[in-house]
């Protein structure tokens, strides 16, 4: 972009391992229009390659159980596909890209639901949620939200644990396992690299 007649020369492809003083490109041309680039470039290369670095730490320390690392919506202005796209290269994958391609009802959705609930119109929300043809995921704060939502029977394709302790998140499995196998549970807030292998071994199928 910044100059046609630069010639780039990649050394690696994405998802290689770099080492310290390892070459990754060549850049041969014009240096005015290398000089205007090489910063930008750089700082792209740098950001994404943290990003796949850190996913591919998270992938390794839950290898062997079930979970898989997913990323969040919380991205960068602007950067959202390349930031997803170095999940991906990191070995992690993919949530909802946006709020057109998934339904997630959130803890302060719940909030909004008290009022039709009050007028005994929860069930015809949860009955809508049930008709759309896009994946549905809904968000729980504690134990007693998780028991109410397996008791209205509704129809949805996730459940996300939000802020569960390991001990709460083994009793979510176990409740959820029992009634509803076919729904995935993911596990969200508070994940580190110091506890994200104990919350993989609770048994829940994505950690975010």
């Amino acid at each position: 972009l910044a100059d046609p007649k630069l010639k780039v020369n990649l050394k690696i492809s994405d998802g290689s391992i770099l080492s310290k003083g390892k070459k990754i490109v060549n850049i041969s041309g014009n240096v005015t229009s290398i000089l205007k680039a090489e910063r930008v470039a750089l700082n792209f290369v740098s950001h994404l390659s943290g990003i796949a670095t850190v996913t591919n730490q998270y992938v390794k320390q839950t290898k062997g159980t079930r979970a898989r690392i997913y990323d969040t919506r919380k991205t960068m202005p602007l950067w959202r596909e390349l930031e997803k796209y170095a999940v991906r290269v990191g070995g992690g994958e993919n949530h909802r890209f946006g709020l057109w391609d998934e339904v997630l009802v959130k803890d302060n959705h719940w909030v909004a639901l008290k009022s039709l609930e009050r007028n005994r119109k929860m069930t015809d929300y949860f009955a809508r949620l049930a008709r759309t043809k896009l994946p549905v995921e809904i968000e729980v704060d504690n134990l007693n939200q998780l028991a109410q939502l397996i008791k209205a029977n509704v129809t949805l394709d996730r459940i996300l644990l939000d802020n569960f302790s390991v001990s709460e998140l083994k009793k979510a499995v176990k409740i959820v396992r029992k009634q509803k196998k076919r729904i995935l549970l993911e596990a969200s807030g508070g994940v580190t690299l110091k506890n994200v292998r104990q919350i993989a071994k609770t048994g829940v199928d994505r950690i975010s």
